[in-house]
């Protein structure tokens, strides 16, 4: 090896959608049928008005059609302030989809200054009875006053209520980030314009029977809900769990703080000198205790050490030489102290229910006595152990392969103490030669040519970081970890080996010292060790050290490789995990032995309930106008469309040369075919005639197209482009979304050259269930929806948010993350969302942009967000305020829950209060996470009336005891039927509960809504909101990253422009936090107010 003593210069479309308009056909509400009754407004450009003063969506004036008067909003008629209860309208359907015109006639709506609460007040029209409106005197945005406080003087909190009583409410210290001035806001957030109408409407108040319970101003005063019983619908049944049981022990356990000098980061030295400490002093010192150490900074024992304080000397061999030649001695000073006593008692109150705080560190002394053996055997990532010998490897390709293994954590439960695991796999480097790492890297040989600027970029990027061995010097494999490449090829390097600055070349040197024939002297070499004191290695001497995972993303083909790997049957996947446990033999463990700690080695067995489908309500001039979904599934044969959606003008373009334009044609005919079969009113001919364009000239040939196409139509807007794509279309896709929803302002529907040679008719019909929602239709609605029969959805006006934050994957470090929030835009179906996303600091998890606040200069204080955003758009929508707010919040893990509620909650709070002072309707907050490791088998995988197809549990299996939380409200559904591989039940949590759901209530309305996502006739794994979301926040990724995968992206997490700083401040892990974050290009107004992720 050479060190330099002068710094040398080194040298197909899976998902597509746009949203749907958040109102094709209002049905009138309930509450007032007949001439009062609701309705949002028709044809308007979004979902926000559009017209003049009133305007929160920018220019353009409004079109909207005549709106109904008001005498007071319907939903007030009958509350005793002026108005009679309307006669509720008996429902099969409602009136618009009776009738093969699905349409129905259009409502009588006023005309559009503002929305209809705002006609009183200064606009000529009488005083409104009934109430106040939205805003206050000042209007939604809240005028000039600040954002007025919650909800009043905190009343008494219901007994009932399964929230403990907390603190008033304290603002949460980082809730409210200053957002940008209204011409930074996000791609989907207009900041509002304050208007004159807004500024003279009157107020309208909410009766609400329950009291807001006031927010708590830190995680030391909130206190999740308790489980208010268990479910007890559906059709009981036994599964088994992939928990164990773990007996706590009966130990006095210490805790010790060690100091190691000199300090190291590598949590593999700090082990190796405790180790060496524990050989050496184990009988003489230590009392013969066995101690378990977390690898930092603290030491625990069943018992106490013979002394409070000591000092030790230990000598650790450097085993990164090998055998053979000198070998480094090195000395540390190690102090071992005590700190505190572990109490397990409180942990047994815990578990026992007698006591609401889990004692975190009980916990984890337990969860670190059960990790020390494997740490020691395997190669240890995260809460989960690998090694090549735990399974076959597997080569992925590019000089990667799979090592197989398992993951391990300790959980409090309903039954005790339970350890969870499951089985794993995960990407590490193969230990190749570098130069074979590097020739699959590029997919060729490099002997021949030198290396082209885009290959070198390429290598450094794959090898910076990894550490390497030398295989020049016999049995001495020292390890270097690679810093960079050189600028110059080997051949051209030379180093100063003399004080007069004689210069030799590495070629010379390796030859000269080593003996050694330098074969690729036209690579670079690999820079290793300290920049500022660069040592140089040629490629062929060094080879990839095992056991290094590789943590960036992995590419579609690579993906796929792993999938194949970690798909198992669930029976497979069962006698796995069983021959896990006992081959980790935790009976004979020695560090579970010292503590006293017994694992079961039965999977535990679970009491579950099978949840019943819903029905489903179509269209009655189907043959079947409903349908009961059997196995989580169904098809829409003999049905049609609930409310089929209206393509008059559409035109298509052909990206694929493969693909002639005569089968083009017919394959835009068959789907416009199969879209009228299945409800739709398609004309069967485009405005001009199909197009085809070259890929790389996606932006010429698309604003084309549209021109020639708004000409033909005089100015008016197309409803929907075909898009025929390339199998393998790079960064085309992503490209072609954002042209269309933030440039033209039109809705998309892509389609892979291998379907349109297909003309497979499943295919057809899927693609029309997207199509329809994408121009604002509706599939499907559940029956009990239309029916008012939903618990706690039926009864009053409510909107369900779900949201979702998706973070860069973890090799790109200047990426922002992304959060999107859906909620509801119809009431009672629930099935139409309208989504907003927005780009926030690099690995944000809270979601910034819920609520903003911010001064102007000219109208004072103005507030916006995502929240109010979408709660304006419901009221236009569906005529009606929400009562209620059932908020699903994705990807949140365990340790985030409360600084996500805090934060988040305060943030729904505010955008209520600013749209009105007392406006507070209750909210339940539960978090659905897919990222755990709990799986459910069948108890007889032979019984075929207890699985499905792919022999996992039935869809609508709900756990809510034994393996749950022991106090808090938590439950386990599998609302899907499994496909390939194990079914991964979504795991649901509620984090505050102020509309007292009961366990069936919710169980039941998770699962329905499973039932009625958009884009294919089966149940989903988790609640539609939460994984439009997900959707919403992947494709607004798209528009930064056009070639993003989503395999590359990690869920979780929140992204948002207003509150840069703020947002900085809090990303603990962002490299990058504080740069400014680059802003999403804005959707248009007609894609936003129509589901555009689906």
């Amino acid at each position: 090896m050479v060190r330099k003593r002068r710094t040398q210069l080194p040298g197909g479309e899976s998902s597509d959608g746009q949203q749907h308009p958040a109102q094709v056909s209002v049905p009138p509400q309930q509450q007032a049928a007949g001439p009062h009754g609701g309705g949002g407004p028709q044809g308007g450009r979004g979902w926000a008005p559009q017209g003049g003063r009133g305007d929160y969506g920018g220019g353009r004036g409004g079109r909207g059609m005549p709106q109904q008067q008001y005498g007071a909003p319907p939903e007030y008629q009958g509350r005793g302030r002026g108005g009679q209860p309307q006669p509720q309208q008996q429902y099969g359907a409602p009136p618009e989809y009776q009738a093969r015109g699905r349409r129905g006639p259009p409502q009588p709506q006023q005309q559009y200054g503002g929305p209809p609460e705002y006609q009183g007040r200064g606009r000529g029209a009488p005083s409104q009875q009934g109430g106040r409106g939205y805003g206050g005197d000042r209007g939604y945005s809240g005028g000039h006053d600040t954002v007025p406080s919650y909800g009043g003087p905190p009343r008494p909190q219901a007994p009932e209520l399964h929230q403990a009583s907390s603190v008033p409410s304290v603002p949460y210290p980082a809730a409210v980030s200053p957002p940008p001035a209204p011409s930074e806001a996000s791609s989907s957030l207009h900041p509002p314009e304050v208007s004159e109408v807004e500024q003279d409407l009157g107020q309208m108040t909410i009766h609400s029977e329950e009291t807001p319970t006031p927010l708590p101003a830190s995680k030391s005063s909130v206190r999740f809900p308790l489980r208010p019983g268990k479910g007890k619908l559906g059709k009981k049944c036994v599964v088994k769990a992939n928990h164990f049981f773990a007996e706590l022990p009966d130990k006095d356990l210490h805790q010790y703080d060690v100091t190691i000098t000199p300090e190291v980061t590598s949590r593999g030295v700090n082990r190796a000198v405790i180790a060496e400490l524990v050989r050496l002093y184990w009988d003489s010192h230590l009392g013969k205790r066995l101690p378990a150490y977390d690898g930092r900074k603290s030491l625990y024992t069943a018992g106490p050490l013979p002394f409070i304080s000591k000092d030790f000397r230990i000598t650790l061999v450097d085993e990164a030489d090998g055998s053979g030649g000198k070998r480094r001695d090195r000395e540390f000073k190690v102090i071992i102290k005590l700190a505190s006593r572990v109490d397990l008692h409180h942990l047994g109150l815990f578990l026992e229910g007698r006591q609401t705080d889990a004692p975190q560190e009980a916990l984890q002394v337990l969860d670190i006595v059960l990790r020390e053996l494997p740490t020691s055997r395997y190669c240890p990532v995260g809460r989960s152990f690998y090694s090549p010998h735990l399974g076959r490897r597997q080569p992925l390709g590019d000089g990667l392969e799979t090592w197989r293994g398992f993951y391990q954590s300790i959980r409090p439960t309903q039954m005790g103490l339970s350890l969870n695991i499951d089985m794993s796999s995960t990407a590490f480097f193969e230990p190749l030669p570098v130069i074979e790492f590097v020739c699959q890297l590029l997919n060729r040989e490099v002997s021949s040519r030198p290396l082209a600027d885009a290959d070198r970029v390429k290598i450094k990027k794959a090898l910076r970081g990894i550490k390497v061995e030398v295989t020049h010097r016999g049995n001495m494999k020292r390890k270097y970890r690679i810093a960079g490449l050189t600028s110059q090829a080997t051949r051209e390097l030379t180093f100063p080996v003399d004080e007069r600055g004689t210069l030799k070349s590495v070629v010379e040197y390796f030859f000269e010292t080593y003996g050694f024939v330098i074969q690729h002297a036209q690579l670079p070499c690999l820079q290793v060790g300290n920049p500022q004191r660069p040592n140089y290695l040629p490629m062929e001497v060094c080879k990839i050290a095992e056991g290094q995972r590789y943590s960036k993303r992995l590419n579609e083909r690579q993906i796929t490789a792993l999938l194949k790997v970690t798909c198992q049957r669930p029976l497979d996947r069962e006698r796995d995990i069983s021959q896990t446990v006992h081959h980790n033999a935790y009976h004979e463990d020695p560090y579970a032995k010292e503590f006293g700690i017994k694992i079961s080695d039965k999977l535990a067995q679970v009491e579950a309930r099978i949840l019943p489908a819903p029905w489903l309500k179509y269209h009655d001039t189907g043959r079947e106008k409903d349908c009961l979904p059997q196995v989580g599934q169904w098809n829409m044969m003999n049905k049609k469309m609930v409310d089929g959606g209206v393509v008059n003008n559409w035109f298509c373009v052909n990206f694929s040369r493969s693909v002639q334009e005569s089968t083009a044609r017919g394959f835009c005919s068959e789907l416009a075919r199969m879209c009228q079969i299945s409800g739709m009113e398609f004309n069967p001919e485009p405005v001009v005639p199909l197009h085809s364009g070259r890929p790389d000239q996606v932006e010429k040939v698309l604003q084309m197209r549209y021109h020639d196409v708004k000409t033909k139509l005089q100015g008016k807007e197309p409803e929907l482009l075909i898009v025929i794509l390339p199998d393998n279309n790079g960064s085309l896709y992503g490209d072609l979304k954002r042209i269309c929803e933030t440039d033209l302002g039109i809705v998309s529907q892509c389609c892979l050259t291998k379907n349109v040679f297909k003309l497979n008719k499943q295919y057809l019909a899927n693609v029309s269930l997207k199509i329809n929602v994408k121009v604002g239709g509706r599939n499907t609605v559940l029956v009990d929806a239309l029916s008012r029969r939903i618990p706690l959805v039926g009864d009053r006006p409510t909107i369900i948010f779900g949201a979702d934050v998706t973070h860069p994957h973890p090799g790109e470090d200047s990426s922002p993350s992304i959060a999107a929030v859906v909620a509801s835009q119809d009431w009672p179906e629930i099935t139409k969302y309208a989504g907003l996303v927005c780009a926030q600091a690099h690995r944000q998890e809270l979601i910034q942009d819920l609520f903003k606040q911010w001064e102007d200069p000219v109208r004072g204080t103005l507030t916006g967000g995502m929240i109010k955003e979408l709660l304006i758009s419901f009221r236009r929508a569906t005529g009606q305020k929400p009562q209620r707010i059932i908020f699903y919040r994705d990807g949140v893990s365990e340790g985030q829950f409360y600084q996500v509620l805090l934060f988040e909650l305060d943030a729904i709070r505010k955008a209520c209060a600013s749209l009105e002072p007392n406006y507070q309707p209750p909210v339940t907050f539960v978090v659905v996470q897919k990222r755990h490791h709990t799986r459910l088998f069948a108890n007889d995988h032979r019984d075929k009336n207890s699985v499905d197809r792919s022999g996992n549990i039935l869809p609508g299996t709900v756990v809510d005891s034994k393996i749950c939380h022991p106090t808090e409200f938590d439950f386990y559904l599998c609302s899907h039927a499994g496909i390939q591989g194990t079914s991964r039940p979504a795991h649901y949590h509620v984090l505050w509960d102020e509309n007292n759901f009961t366990a069936d209530a919710l169980q039941t309305l998770s699962n329905n809504l499973c039932y009625t996502y958009a884009r294919c006739t089966r149940s989903v794994s988790i609640v539609p909101p939460a994984y439009y979301a997900h959707l919403a926040a992947f494709r607004a990724r798209f528009y930064m990253e056009p070639e993003t995968s989503d395999s590359g992206s990690m869920a979780s997490g929140a992204v948002s422009r207003g509150g840069m700083a703020a947002a900085a401040g809090r990303s603990s892990r962002a490299p990058g936090a504080s740069a400014a974050v680059r802003p999403l290009p804005a959707l248009k107004e007609n894609v936003k107010r129509v589901m555009f992720y689906c």
